[in-house]
C-alpha cells in the first residue's frame, strides 16, 4: 500500500482528538518512513494547552461516563476492541510504513495492543463488591468498584533504527 493510499483512508487522522472532534495545529512534526525518508504524516505537535483542554474535557464527560451501568461501559470498550480487529491491515500498514517492521510483527502489535481493550471491557462487568468482615458486631462493611476519575496514560514507543 503506499503511503497515499493511507492517508486516504478515513482513518488517517494526523490532529488530536478532544470531546471527540479532531483539531488540527499549525505546529506539527513529521513522520517519516524508515526505509525511503518519505513524509508520511505532518502530525499536530500537541503540547501543555492542548494536554489540559483533554484533561478538561474528560473531566466535563466524566459525570456521564460514571453514570453507565457496568454492561453500557463493557460494551462501548468492547466496540472500540471491534475496531481495532476490523482494521488490522490498515494499522499494520501504518505500522509498517512509518517503523519500518515487518508487516506480521506489526500485526501481531495490533493484536498485542488490542488484547489490552478485550481484556479491559471484560473487566468493566465486573464491577464488583465485596462484604469485609466487620471489627465491630452488628456493623457491616461494603467494598465496591466504581469509576473515580479521569486518568491519563503517557506510553513510550521504541523501535531502533539502523
Amino acid at each position: 500500500m503506499t503511503t497515499q493510499a493511507l492517508q486516504d483512508s478515513i482513518l488517517f487522522q494526523t490532529g488530536y482528538l478532544v470531546n471527540g472532534i479532531w483539531k488540527t495545529l499549525d505546529t506539527t512534526f513529521d513522520v517519516l518512513n524508515p526505509a525511503t525518508g518519505e513524509v508520511v504524516a505532518k502530525v499536530a505537535k500537541a503540547g501543555k494547552a492542548e494536554t489540559e483542554e483533554a484533561i478538561a474535557a474528560a473531566t466535563k464527560a466524566f459525570p456521564a461516563w460514571r453514570a453507565k451501568t457496568a454492561k453500557e461501559r463493557s460494551t462501548i470498550l468492547y466496540r472500540w476492541y471491534e475496531l481495532i480487529i476490523e482494521n488490522k491491515s490498515w494499522l499494520g500498514r501504518l505500522m509498517t510504513t512509518e517503523q519500518g517492521k515487518p508487516l506480521k510483527e506489526a500485526e501481531g502489535e495490533v493484536d498485542y495492543a488490542a488484547s489490552f481493550i478485550q481484556w479491559f471491557a471484560e473487566q468493566a462487568k465486573r464491577a464488583n463488591g465485596e462484604i469485609i468482615p466487620p471489627v465491630k458486631p452488628g456493623s457491616r462493611i461494603l467494598a465496591t468498584s466504581e469509576p473515580v476519575g479521569v486518568v491519563a496514560a503517557i506510553t513510550v514507543s521504541f523501535t531502533p533504527f539502523p
